[in-house]
């Protein structure tokens, strides 16, 4: 093996150990942000846990946050919770960041 292709093989390497890592990152900041608007919608328990895991599951909708902030705004909006789009985004930032950081603890 070359030295080319060995550095090729790390990059490689890296790259998937990154994307995991996003992936699983991206996958817990959206079960935290779920229970933190479980918590909005006054969910706790058992039906915080579920609506978490639907907003985890809305991510698959379609690529991007667009889905996740979707369904977690029509919610808010169906039981007239006041939440700009803004606070939502700047949540999901806080929360982005907490998940890496859990991650990256190993919890």
């Amino acid at each position: 093996m070359t030295t080319f292709d060995k550095r090729e093989e790390e990059f490689e390497k890296r790259f998937a150990h990154d994307e995991e890592l996003r992936f699983k990152a991206t996958a817990r900041r959206n079960k935290l942000f779920g229970l933190w608007a479980a918590d909005k919608l006054g969910l706790s328990g058992a039906a915080a846990a579920a609506y978490a895991k639907d907003v985890v599951m809305a991510d698959f909708e379609q690529p991007g946050d667009a889905d996740v902030l979707g369904k977690v705004r029509r919610d808010l909006d169906a039981k007239n919770i006041a939440q700009s789009d803004a606070d939502l985004r700047r949540t999901m930032e806080q929360l982005m960041e907490r998940a890496i950081a859990e991650i990256r603890a190993g919890k």
